[in-house]
């Protein structure tokens, strides 16, 4: 894919105004499995960041550990606008957590 379509889908995204839109384009626009992949990868960045051990991460979601290989390696060495956006959202959820205890 050229460089210039990735950039026209990234403004096209930036543009949706909320989550339910989003989620709306993203069904049109991937089969079910890509989104399952995405997903997946997105969880287990998420999982990474939050400090889970590769292993734990492959047992709890019963994949192997090349799976997660390519997750570890764009935390270490990715753009550091995806860092920030995981470690966001990782935080907001352990603020959550935090308020749903008793």
């Amino acid at each position: 894919m050229k460089d210039d379509t990735l950039h026209e889908l990234a403004l096209m995204l930036s543009r949706l105004p909320d989550a339910g839109r989003m989620e709306e384009f993203m069904r049109a626009l991937l089969t079910p499995r890509e989104r399952r992949r995405l997903a997946l990868r997105w969880r287990i960045v998420c999982l990474l960041r939050a400090g889970a051990r590769q292993r734990d991460i492959a047992r709890r979601l019963g994949i192997s550990l090349c799976n997660i290989t390519r997750g570890s390696r764009e935390l270490k060495r990715g753009p550091a606008g995806f860092r920030s956006l995981v470690d966001e959202h990782v935080k907001e959820n352990r603020n959550k957590k935090g308020r749903n205890k008793p």
